[in-house]
């Protein structure tokens, strides 16, 4: 099962939804800015995914600029008290993962 780390009002995943939908592809939604994450589970999408937290710095958000030089722990920390740093939409396929943008990114684990 596909899941994907989401924030449903974002373009960019309403977008992705679509891709999926239309390539029939059933897919799990988590709206991790909802239900928040923890920071085993953010080191365990960046880990799938292949990426340093600072690489998920969602730059658009307020205090991601400050973190962009820390240290691992400490944006990972942020991210988990503050999930609107992370970037999305991020989607799972087992033991893979991807920063699905663009979009079409998605097809690298499908």
């Amino acid at each position: 099962m596909i899941t994907v780390y989401e924030k449903r009002t974002c373009t960019t995943c309403r977008r992705l939804a679509k891709l999926l939908e239309e390539r029939g592809v059933p897919f799990e939604r988590v709206e991790y800015h909802v239900e928040g994450l923890t920071e085993d589970q953010i080191r365990d999408l960046l880990r799938k995914a292949g990426l340093r937290a600072a690489e998920a710095l969602r730059m658009r958000a307020e205090g991601a600029r400050e973190l962009r030089d820390a240290d691992e722990d400490a944006i990972v920390a942020a991210m988990a008290r503050r999930p609107e740093l992370l970037q999305r939409p991020i989607v799972v396929n087992g033991d893979r993962a991807v920063l699905a943008r663009p979009v079409e990114r998605v097809l690298e684990i499908l």
